[in-house]
Parts: structure tokens; C-alpha cells; sequence
């Protein structure tokens, strides 16, 4: 799971209070067109949605630091869901009574960011994302625990905070019952066969002991500030809680997902299928991958790069000296013991020294550092059948936390070497972990900018790093470098395979199978995959395309500037606007190439 909040999302959800407060201070922004600068407004709009989003969703404020909001969930409730919807227009309507032309030109980009958004989420509001609460993927059985987790661990009111969500988990599971109930009267679910693991997801989460549930895991061990009466009382009360409201609202959830909600999910899994699903899915490409293109334009793009990609493969086939077909080099790299771990804590320890090796390269490609360290991890096992080879969960420097790259140790027999160093540049450095802690520490941005998740930016970046790792020197076989181009083949098979699946009667076999086919990656992560984008339709197209932007852009700074290119100025300029949508970025790296051409 990749805690990536879109500003769509932050827009697409509220509750009562907080919109109440929303409401009144936007009337007053509305009230002071042609009494206050235009850019004063703007910048006090973009303060008071921040406080909004913090408190709304207090969820987002514990990622970010932002205090004093540690012991709530989100309101899920219908009455919420509506009232965020209009949430939504208010902005917008304050956004109306201000003049772009008399904004600075930094300010003219703020304001078109923040518009952007909004007009996504209002499009988004016209579809019934509120009810897929849930799937193997997401959902509150595996975000509770991660959240509490993740949570400040510090002193005594910390863990009180802890002690409050944990009560709270009643409150969430029913709203969470409660929609996903209305789903089912619309027909609106996720595909029934992509949550065959979902049960056990949620059970993995009740424990004979309590102190052994994920859920408690803050309580297994108190830093010494605490006092020992202190740490009993706590322990104690955390037992109690979990015996008393978490557990049961568990086991609750677990009995009506399966016996009421799993078999009666809809067997087709096309997000065309669902009611204006055609609709919805080009909606989702465009939030995704913040271009206009359809379906059919991404599928013939993936067939392309599919077929220049093998090409590659071919060529690092023979490299490696195996004669064979490309198909049989495949079968060799998946089943060869060479290329395998026998135990989780080695693959763990391969993880980490691929992050340092990285993290001496950097200095080669950037100008620019983040301060901010990160860690690895294994994926928890209560999640770990059903979610991919890894995912990155970003730091924070205001909440003082690390980011954490989390690595997938089940089954070692799909995780192999060749595929770890790719990765590793990838979620660590320099792409997620890279990009996201510099994206944080930025200073002069208004704070939605900061942390903005555009997932063709966020994801397309994290593609392309993973092919730096030939300047890198990083690569240091032929098998590695076929580990970057299996990864790169994998994210152009899904421009194929989601759109072949949600938009052209691409059945989910043919998708494995197409899979299989054209990638050297296990059965088993293939199968995983293709149910991923099954649930999360349009959102695995972002990858590709980002990519596909940013290397056009390099190319095009290299013959624009010749001599004059420098990779870490490049670079730098990337990243130094935070996330933003790839026509966006466009402009900004072409004013810089002007800016270095004129030098």
C-alpha cells in the first residue's frame, strides 16, 4: 500500500464541524472580492483548506504532523460524504471571485494547481468512489493497524491518542459496513474474485493474545521516558479496549464480508461494467495520469513499448551467454536457486546494502539532497499474500518520522535477486524516498503543493530512476540489468492489460496470460498485479506515462543545450516543484531550458 493522498481525495471527503467552519471563512473570502489583494485571498483560501483537509481528515493530519487531531478518524458517514461534495463547490466559488491576471506568476501556478484539483474532485464527485471502501489492496483491515503504527510513540498522551482510535475502530467499521451495504443495492463492489485473501486479511488482525495483534503493536514496547506504573496502566487499558470494542467490531467486519459482502460482489471485472462505467474509467485515466488520452490511445502506446522493450531483453538475453528463447531465458530466471533467498532476514539484508549502494551514487546525478533518512522493512505479514514485492511509506520531517521502504518476504521462491536492485532505486533512492523527502522539506510552497501525490509525477519519477541505474554503474550483471528492463516491460504490459481489461473485453486470464508472455516476473506476482488493477482501475497507467514524459523532456534538454546540459540541474528542476501534472512539468523544464540556453 503506497500512502499517496491525492488532492482529489483530500476534496472528495468532509464532516460536519469542520465544513461548518469551511463554509464561514469561505463566505468571508467571497465577501472580501475587491477589499483584499487577490493574492492575500487566494493564499488565505489555501490556509483555510489546509486546516479543512487537517481536520476533516484526521488520518492525513497524523501523516503530516499536523497536531492535535491524533485520536479520530475520518467521519465516513453518508450525511459526511454529501456534505463534503459541497465542500467541494464552495471552493470553488471562492476560487470564481478571484483574478488570475492580477497574481504574480508563482502565484498564477498556485492558483491553477489548486483549480486543477478542485475541478478533478468535483468531476470525481460524480462517481460513486465512497463505496469501494475496500478490497485486497485497502481498506481499513490492513490501514488501522499501519496507522496506529506509524502514530508519535512518545509520551504518556501519545499512547492515550492510540487508546482513543482504538475505541473508535467501532464507529469505523460500521460506517464502513454501512457503505459498503449501499454498494451492494447499487452495484457498486469491488470483483469478487480479487478478494478471495480479504477474510484473512481482517482475521490476521485478532490474536488469541492481544499484545500479538498488529493492532497493539505500540504496546508491546514503551520508550523508558514512560514510567512503569504508567506503561502498565496504558498496557492494561489497551487490553481492555481490544477485548472489549476492537476485537468484537473486527469479527463483526470479518462476518459480514463473508458471509453477506464477498458473495455477493459482482463477477465482472471491468470498471466499464459498473453503472457509467465507461465514463468513470476515462475519469479515473485522466486523475491518474493527468493527460486527456483514452483507453484506446494508452493500449496502442503499451503495445509499442512492449515490443521495443523485448527487443532489449533479446539483446541482455545474449549478453548473458544463454542460448535459448527469450520464453525459456524467462523459465531459467524464475526457477534457477542462484537467483534465490532462502530465508527473509537475507533478503532484507540484500534490501539494505542495494540502499546504501545507491545512496553513494547520488552526489553523481543531484545537486540537490534530502535530510530526511529512510529505513527498510518487511511488509507485515497480516497483508503480506496479497500485496506486491514492496511499497515505500513516506517520512515526515514535521511529524519527525523516518520513510520506510517495505519489502515483501513471503514466499521467497517469487522474490528473486536479479529483480532487487531496480527496486531498490525505485522505492528507496533516488525514487521514491528521493523525491517525496525533497518534496517535504521544500520551503516557500503552500502546503498543499508540498504534498501533492500526483501519480503520474510521483510514479513516473520512480519509474525513470530505476533506469539511472545504468549511469549509476549500478547494475552490476547482465541478470540485474534484465531486472530493470523486466521491471519497465511490467509497466508497460499494464498499459495494455488495464485498458485491455476495463475498456476492451480483455477477460482476467488473458490479462495473466499476456503477462506471462511478454515478463520474466513469478506467476504469483503477475496474479497479484493484474487483481490490482483490477481494483484500482487507471491508476497503474500513471507509471509508464510519467516515465515516458520525463525522458522526452531529458532528451529534448540534451539537444536543446548540448554542452550546456547538466543531469543534476536537470534533475533539481524536476524535482524542486513538488509534485505536478505532466502538461505542468512541461512547461516548467522548457522555461528552464530557456533560462540555461540564455546563459
Amino acid at each position: 500500500m503506497k500512502y499517496f493522498l491525492t488532492f482529489a481525495f483530500i476534496f472528495n471527503l468532509s464532516a460536519g464541524t469542520p465544513s461548518t467552519v469551511f463554509t464561514k471563512r469561505c463566505d468571508e473570502l467571497i465577501g472580501q472580492m475587491g477589499k483584499v489583494a487577490e493574492a492575500k485571498r487566494l493564499h488565505s483560501l489555501f490556509k483555510v483548506n489546509w486546516e479543512y483537509s487537517m481536520t476533516e481528515f484526521p488520518e492525513s493530519a497524523t501523516w503530516r504532523g499536523y497536531p492535535g487531531q491524533n485520536d479520530r478518524w475520518t467521519d465516513y458517514s453518508l450525511e459526511s460524504v454529501g456534505q463534503r461534495k459541497s465542500d467541494t463547490l464552495k471552493a470553488l466559488a471562492v476560487m470564481g471571485s478571484i483574478d488570475r491576471g492580477k497574481l504574480t506568476l508563482a502565484d498564477q501556478l498556485n492558483f491553477d494547481l489548486f483549480l486543477r484539483g478542485l475541478s478533478v474532485a468535483k468531476a470525481g464527485n460524480e462517481f460513486p468512489q465512497h463505496l469501494l471502501l475496500i478490497n485486497q489492496m485497502d481498506g481499513l483491515q490492513r490501514n488501522v493497524a499501519s496507522m496506529l503504527r506509524m502514530m508519535p510513540a512518545r509520551k504518556v498522551s501519545d499512547f492515550e491518542d492510540i487508546l482513543a482510535r482504538l475505541r473508535g475502530t467501532e464507529k469505523l467499521v460500521q460506517q464502513t459496513i454501512d457503505l459498503l451495504e449501499v454498494g451492494l443495492k447499487m452495484r457498486v463492489t469491488p470483483p469478487k474474485i480479487c478478494l478471495r485473501n480479504l477474510g484473512e486479511q481482517v482475521t490476521k488482525q485478532l490474536t488469541d493474545d492481544p499484545l500479538d495483534s498488529p493492532l497493539l503493536r505500540p504496546f508491546q514496547n514503551f520508550p523508558a521516558s514512560i514510567a512503569k506504573a504508567d506503561q502498565a496502566r496504558l498496557r492494561a487499558e489497551a487490553i481492555a479496549v481490544y477485548k472489549k470494542h476492537t476485537a468484537p467490531a473486527f469479527q463483526r467486519l470479518h462476518t459480514f464480508l463473508v458471509k453477506r459482502y464477498i458473495p455477493n460482489c459482482r463477477e465482472s471485472i471491468a470498471c466499464s461494467d459498473l453503472p457509467n462505467g465507461k465514463a468513470w474509467y476515462q475519469q479515473r485515466i485522466h486523475t491518474m495520469t493527468t493527460t486527456r488520452l483514452t483507453p484506446k490511445e494508452i493500449h496502442a502506446i503499451g503495445l509499442r513499448e512492449v515490443k521495443r522493450i523485448r527487443a532489449e531483453m533479446e539483446k541482455i538475453k545474449t549478453q548473458s551467454g544463454f542460448k535459448g528463447s527469450l520464453a525459456e531465458f524467462f523459465k531459467f530466471l524464475r526457477t534457477d536457486e542462484r537467483f534465490y533467498y532462502k530465508r527473509g532476514t537475507q533478503l532484507l539484508a540484500g534490501y539494505r546494502d542495494s540502499s546504501k549502494r545507491a545512496d553513494h551514487e547520488l552526489i553523481k546525478l543531484f545537486g540537490r539532497l534530502p535530510r530526511q533518512p529512510y529505513g527498510v522493512r518487511p511488509v507485515p505479514s497480516y497483508i503480506e499474500r496479497s500485496v506486491t514485492t514492496a511499497y515505500y511509506q513516506p517520512g515526515s520531517t514535521v511529524a519527525s518520522r523516518p520513510g520506510y521502504f517495505y519489502a515483501n518476504t513471503f514466499n521467497l521462491a517469487v522474490r528473486p535477486k536479479w529483480e532487487m536492485e531496480a527496486l531498490t532505486l525505485h522505492e528507496a533512492v533516488p525514487g521514491h524516498h528521493l523525491q517525496l523527502a525533497i518534496a517535504d522539506e521544500l520551503t516557500g510552497l503552500p502546503e498543499f503543493r508540498k504534498y501533492a501525490r500526483y501519480t503520474a509525477y510521483v510514479e513516473g519519477w520512480a519509474l525513470y530512476a530505476e533506469s539511472l541505474g545504468t549511469e549509476m554503474g549500478f547494475y552490476r550483471d547482465p541478470y540485474s540489468k534484465f531486472g530493470q528492463l523486466t521491471y519497465e516491460m511490467w509497466r508497460a504490459i499494464r498499459l495494455v492489460v488495464d485498458t485491455g481489461m476495463h475498456s476492451l473485453g480483455w477477460s482476467r486470464q488473458r490479462a495473466i496470460d499476456y503477462f506471462k508472455a511478454n515478463a520474466g516476473k513469478t506467476e504469483h506476482d503477475i496474479v497479484v498485479e493484474v487483481d490490482r488493477y483490477i481494483v484500482w482501475p487507471g491508476q497503474a497507467l500513471a507509471y509508464k506515462l510519467g516515465e515516458l514524459k520525463i525522458k522526452e523532456l531529458r532528451a529534448h534538454a540534451e539537444m536543446k543545450l548540448g554542452d550546456n546540459f547538466d543531469i543534476r540541474f536537470f534533475h533539481d528542476e524536476i524535482l524542486r516543484h513538488g509534485a505536478v501534472p505532466l502538461d505542468i512539468l512541461e512547461t516548467l523544464v522548457k522555461a528552464w531550458m530557456a533560462r540555461q540556453a540564455a546563459k
